[in-house]
């Protein structure tokens, strides 16, 4: 079957769905997105990621076009519609259409967006391996909070990671921060004490990072959310990233060196399967 896609209140194919050229999410990138994880045929965590999006929303002065109760119920009935036990749903809201102006048009009507695609998971074994990352400058906007359409900073890092072998990028700000990954939160661990860089504006409040937080203090490992350098993520006993399609994915390798043992270590392997047990 074919995926399925909503489009400004119309169903049709994904494959041909069509969307104005003179929409500002396409012209500008004037629009903000969520993308809900489905396990067993139920979106996870389905109020947060709407929470953030008002958020989002709200940041760029933009009016969502449905309710809360109207989006959860498209939401819920395309993925029902669609089938999937576990997918992925991408909801996107834009500025709407009008002639090609830098300003807000008055009177224009929000677009909206929504799909629904299958997702195959990262198998154990490559789990178990790790993944490799490698640090690039994070030369992003400054309101990183907000999860805008407007991506290309992320996508170049992703490409410049993708091209050195490495499945994500790190991105770390001139005086040595660690902000986030291209598309993920990071997180370290260091004498069984768990780090992640703060909600300071300049990352992603994530909703699988949210959780991670939540079980890991259910679990009663220590907690920090601080300040993390560079140099730390290097000296880290383990490190991993998560977000809504990686859930908590080990890192391995950090450019080129190696992270504790080589393999997925005992607190992200503890955490994960805690994270497993909530969804």
């Amino acid at each position: 079957m074919p995926d399925i896609t909503w489009v400004n209140g119309k169903m049709g194919e994904l494959a041909t769905a069509q969307v104005p050229l003179l929409d500002r999410g396409y012209l500008f990138g004037d629009g903000v997105y969520e993308v809900i994880r489905v396990y067993r045929g139920r979106p996870f965590a389905l109020s947060d990621h709407l929470e953030r999006l008002e958020r989002s929303a709200s940041g760029i002065r933009l009016q969502i076009p449905l309710s809360r109760a109207g989006l959860e119920s498209l939401i819920l009935g395309l993925i029902d519609q669609a089938g999937y036990s576990e997918a992925s749903a991408y909801l996107q809201i834009t500025r709407g259409v009008s002639t090609r102006q830098h300003a807000f048009p008055a009177d224009v009507k929000p677009g909206m967006i929504l799909f629904v695609s299958a997702l195959v998971p990262l198998g154990g074994e490559q789990w178990e391996r790790g993944i490799k990352v490698v640090t690039l400058p994070d030369d992003r906007w400054a309101h990183c909070h907000i999860k805008s359409v407007n991506l290309l900073p992320n996508v170049l890092a992703k490409q410049r990671a993708h091209e050195q072998g490495a499945y994500e990028a790190v991105l770390v700000r001139e005086n040595g921060r660690v902000s986030e990954g291209s598309s993920s939160n990071v997180f370290l661990v260091k004498d069984g004490v768990l780090k992640t860089p703060p909600l300071d504006g300049h990352i992603l409040a994530g909703v699988t990072r949210k959780f991670a937080l939540a079980v890991a203090q259910k679990e009663a490992y220590p907690v920090r959310e601080e300040e993390v350098l560079l140099r730390d993520l290097r000296q880290a006993d383990e490190v991993f990233l998560t977000s809504t399609t990686m859930e908590l994915l080990p890192v391995t390798l950090l450019d080129e060196a190696r992270i504790g043992t080589g393999v997925a270590g005992p607190v992200t392997r503890s955490l994960y399967q805690a994270f497993r047990g909530v969804i």
